[in-house]
């Protein structure tokens, strides 16, 4: 990896830069309730604000970096020649952005050889971003404040942890609703602050443990090298640590073996 470590490092700048601004985009729309949601066949909504942010920020990675790959959510795959593969949701927690609620970003995640080597996370509606790059440490920033490394909680237990969720009827889609109960019953704290931005808050040490039963590739793809990279963990539900699993754990490491023994025995996401 050391050789490619000047192309991950400006991969990583670009990634920082459009994601805000892809997400500064998103601005124009936000609260305005001047836009139409549309459903998509999976039942998920989807809006105008979500096609521009994906469009721009496809945009410029293909004018940077026009031989690697690109996959967003909303309009599929490009392929490319290089090694390197970009991993887009212009709008993670779209629900949020339709009721107006700030706690949505914009997500950017890049692989080198099938490896997660870059995140970023950036939420317009708070001005907080936290990126890194594989080897190179988590790094957050809020407004106008000065960046500083991204840490973890020291949290030992969960009778002591704030645990956080999407959404909590996607559990019993998995056929998981035990696990949602047993994790609740022995955290201090519940609560879904969802979505991207409770991943952000599990790296900064704000939250503990998060654990979502269904997630998008787009959902997961900065996350496992933001949580490494803060101290932490993101896994799939039997300690994989992967952004493939259609599912996900974040902890700050120290909870990872308890929360494990109550999800591994769950069935796979159909």
């Amino acid at each position: 990896m050391q050789d490619t470590a000047p192309e991950i490092t400006t991969r990583l700048n670009l990634a920082i830069s459009m994601a805000k601004e892809a997400g500064q985009l998103t601005l124009k729309y936000f609260q305005k309730r001047t836009f139409e949601v549309e459903r998509k066949s999976d039942n998920s909504p989807v809006t105008v604000a979500d096609r521009e942010a994906e469009q721009l920020l496809r945009q410029t990675i293909s004018t940077a970096y026009p031989d690697d790959e690109i996959l967003g959510e909303e309009f599929g795959v490009r392929s490319g020649t290089s090694a390197f593969r970009w991993i887009l949701d212009p709008i993670d927690g779209t629900k949020s952005f339709i009721c107006g609620v700030p706690l949505y970003g914009t997500l950017v995640g890049v692989e080198f050889e099938k490896t997660p080597v870059i995140g970023v996370i950036y939420i317009p509606g708070t001005d907080e971003i936290i990126s890194a790059a594989q080897g190179a440490g988590a790094w957050y920033t809020n407004g106008k404040e000065d960046r500083e490394r991204a840490r973890v909680s020291s949290k030992k237990s969960l009778v002591e942890a704030t645990f956080l969720t999407s959404q909590v009827d996607s559990f019993e889609q998995r056929q998981a609703t035990d696990v949602y109960r047993e994790i609740e019953q022995r955290s201090y704290i519940t609560r879904t602050w969802g979505d991207c931005y409770g991943y952000l808050l599990i790296a900064t040490g704000r939250a503990d443990v998060m654990v979502d039963p269904i997630m998008n590739i787009w959902d997961a793809a900065p996350l496992q090298t933001i949580l490494q990279e803060a101290g932490g963990t993101f896994t799939d539900w039997q300690g994989t640590p992967t952004i493939l699993s259609g599912e996900g754990i974040a902890t700050n490491g120290h909870l990872l073996e308890e929360v494990l023994a109550i999800t591994r025995h769950s069935p796979s996401p159909s």
